[in-house]
């Protein structure tokens, strides 16, 4: 009597041994010589599986590690509208996509009601250890009992539900792969990169979950969301959530001019790069005009010299005399309110602290110190803080009711992440958040944010259920009041 053919699990890759009957199965594997037997990539785990089902063929399925879990979910709070229809999409989607919420707009929760309905061993992928343990804390309170651990800052924890961060996801995922059913990445427009993608690639969970409030990558690499993930089934943008979810808001924009020094100085430097950009047939339209600007900046003493003017013109656009002038007017006019100033480099962000006596958060400032800055910030003991790109996403905000953006205001990502800092409603439901843009005219500045406001954003309407993406999916059902567990 022939043998049943098995599935096990190879370091990222399956085994299917010996070859099954059927045909279906054949389009997602690949002969390998060095050990005669058919592989198959671990994410093709699920449409494998339900393939071999299909064709009503018998095997022996010894790659599954993942396992159903008893939980006694504890949440003190009801499901906004928008958090039961973004689930409901993910259902119908066969539990595979990417859900797009505006910052504050309760994508942890939405997390929590996703392994809630699907109850398996669970893994949850964050970019940096702060949002590591501010989920585990949240996961503690929301299902108590339950086994969590942590892997990233030390801790190296296998357990039924695992918060990891991406880099020790990554360095892990090879012995990961198969020990989880559902997979939810945080902050998923980090996971289309050369390094992190195996966490995807290298598992088999058949239930993929990501969360962003700015999916869009400048490559285009986020496309690739679609087979890592699944495509976005459920997407709205702040204005939707506004006066709702979320606090109402304005959005309001500053322009201020160059000092005729600083208008000199600005011209003299964007004189000098642009002729060796021009020379050098090079176009900063684009990603790859940056990336070989960058490499024509190393190769002799001309690109040098276009590199430091490039950043001379910038500085001097993003700390103008001007622009200070006007944070100190809004401090003034806003006063007591708590206010986030947001700059794009760190030099700005250190001269605000200097000349307004406003402490400051860089990537330089130790975890501690901005833990207690932080601290200070929700106790009301500072009013005002500034800050470059720390607190864009990864780390938990107090309730603020405005934000300034005095520099940095070209990229959409950061602008829905600074404007999310404002938009919870704490203990305020009339509140008017405000998000202040001070822009320097006819600066480079100007220009990209005027093409921000002008790209078209996806409408909600156009995403709430997208095509399925790869082979060996099937077309989707109606959800189940639960999942499958891809048993014979």
């Amino acid at each position: 009597m022939a043998r049943a053919p098995k599935l096990t699990y190879d370091r990222g890759t399956l085994i299917l041994h010996p070859p099954p009957g059927g045909k279906g199965w054949i389009d997602f594997a690949t002969w390998d010589d060095r050990i005669e037997k058919f592989r198959i990539p671990a994410q093709h785990y699920r449409g494998l599986v339900e393939t071999l089902q299909g064709d009503q063929v018998e095997f022996v399925d010894e790659a599954k590690a993942f396992f159903p879990l008893d939980l006694n979910a504890n949440f003190q709070k009801t499901p906004y509208p928008h958090q039961a229809e973004a689930l409901q999409a993910w259902k119908k989607s066969e539990r595979q996509g990417v859900v797009v919420l505006p910052t504050a707009a309760g994508k942890t929760f939405l997390a929590q009601l996703a392994i809630a309905s699907t109850p398996r061993s669970t893994l949850i992928v964050v970019p940096t250890l702060d949002l590591m343990h501010q989920w585990y804390a949240e996961l503690e309170a929301a299902f108590p009992g339950v086994e969590l651990g942590l892997l990233g800052g030390g801790s190296k924890d296998r357990t039924a539900i695992l918060v990891a961060t991406y880099n020790s996801a990554a360095i892990q995922a090879e012995t990961l792969g198969n020990l989880y059913g559902l997979l939810i990445f945080d902050e998923c427009h980090h996971l289309p990169t050369d390094f992190f993608r195996v966490i995807a690639e290298y598992a088999i969970a058949p239930y993929r979950l990501g969360l962003s409030a700015t999916p869009e990558r400048a490559d285009d690499s986020h496309q690739e969301l679609d087979h890592l993930i699944g495509p976005i089934i459920y997407r709205k943008a702040p204005d939707d959530l506004s006066g709702k979810t979320l606090a109402d808001h304005e959005v309001r924009q500053i322009k201020v001019s160059l000092s005729d020094e600083e208008r000199d100085r600005y011209d003299d430097a964007i004189q000098t790069r642009n002729q060796f950009l021009q020379d050098s047939r090079i176009f900063l339209g684009s990603l790859e005009g940056w990336q070989e600007f960058v490499r024509a900046s190393a190769r002799s003493a001309a690109g040098r010299r276009a590199m430091l003017a490039h950043r001379e013109a910038k500085a001097i656009a993003n700390g103008t005399d001007s622009k200070l002038r006007t944070l100190a007017d809004l401090i003034a006019t806003h006063y007591p309110a708590r206010i986030l100033i947001f700059t794009n480099d760190n030099a700005t962000v250190y001269r605000i602290s200097r000349e307004f006596l406003i402490p400051a958060l860089t990537h330089q400032t130790p975890v501690k110190e901005r833990h207690h800055i932080l601290q200070k910030f929700r106790s009301g003991d500072y009013g005002v803080i500034a800050a470059s790109h720390v607190l864009n996403e990864g780390v938990d905000v107090p309730d603020a009711q405005i934000a300034i953006i005095l520099s940095g205001t070209g990229s959409t990502r950061e602008y829905v992440q600074r404007l999310g800092r404002v938009l919870r409603k704490g203990n305020s439901p009339d509140k008017l958040a405000i998000l202040y843009e001070v822009i320097a005219t006819d600066t480079s500045e100007e220009r990209t944010s005027e093409r921000r406001r002008s790209t078209p954003q996806p409408a909600a309407a156009q995403l709430e259920l997208l095509p399925r993406y790869g082979t060996g999916r099937p077309t989707p059902k109606a959800a189940e009041s639960t999942p499958p567990d891809y048993d014979v």
